[in-house]
């Protein structure tokens, strides 16, 4: 497998799209008609979904490149992608909210944790990189 250093422009754009979706999932949760503690549960679903995403690409990443994984924290990482946005899901299901405010929630969800899988992936291939001087790295795959 080849590494490339990822754009200046690709790692901006994913950083933004980051940005956007925990911005936007805020400013909605602030400016939501609802209970101070529903508005827990949605900030903590965020939180414990980005969380999940990141470690599940480091996980997946770090097998790729033949370092040992055990399979229950492989597992437990996808336990922990679904359970989030499970639990998103069913939040938004029985939420007392317009139809558009829910998808407004889902794609800023899903927005966050495909930009911070993406931003997870270039801070890698950046450190990656840097540790070998070059422009591009060929990574022998794991067998």
């Amino acid at each position: 497998m080849i590494i490339s250093k990822p754009t200046k422009a690709f790692r901006l754009a994913s950083i933004f799209a980051l940005l956007a979706g925990v911005f936007g999932f805020l400013i909605g949760l602030m400016n939501a008609q609802m209970q101070l503690n529903e508005k827990g549960y949605y900030f903590a679903i965020l939180l414990f979904g980005l969380f999940s995403f990141v470690s599940l690409q480091k996980t997946v990443r770090d097998k790729l490149e033949g370092q040992t994984i055990s399979k229950p924290y492989l597992l437990m990482c996808w336990v922990a992608v679904g359970a989030a946005i499970a639990m998103l899901g069913i939040g938004l299901y029985h939420a007392e909210l317009l139809l558009s405010e829910k998808g407004f929630y889902a794609m800023a969800f899903l927005l966050s944790g495909f930009s911070a899988i993406t931003v997870q992936k270039n801070v890698r291939d950046t450190m990656v990189l840097e540790d070998s001087q070059a422009p591009s790295v060929l990574v022998e795959e794991a067998k």
